[in-house]
């Protein structure tokens, strides 16, 4: 591995999907978590798009969802999954392996 690249280099895009099941609170809160982790730690350089698995069941079996929510992280690689509604954002951001932002960044 290149020394100068860092995991999670400030460069890096990531692509995250998080599969809900329709409008449950479980899902809106996945889904209002998962908006402010990113805009507080990946600002500007993130794709988050939220599958309902209800309308889109298909959707769940290349990633082999089991489980919702479950976010997956795609990129960088490797391929990631958090199943839960992400309120532990200690746990979301090492499960990205993201390192929070200081205040004031």
């Amino acid at each position: 591995m290149n020394a100068d690249i860092q995991p999670d280099d400030a460069s890096q895009r990531y692509k995250l999907y998080l599969f809900v099941t329709g409008s449950t609170p479980r899902s809106m809160r996945a889904i209002e978590n998962m908006r402010q982790i990113c805009e507080e730690n990946l600002k500007g350089r993130y794709s988050l798009e939220v599958v309902d698995i209800y309308d889109h069941p298909e959707a769940t079996q290349e990633l082999q969802i089991v489980a919702s929510p479950t976010l997956v992280k795609v990129l960088p690689e490797p391929l990631r999954r958090i199943i839960g509604d992400l309120s532990d954002k200690e746990r979301v951001l090492a499960g990205l392996n993201i390192h929070p932002l200081e205040p004031g960044r």
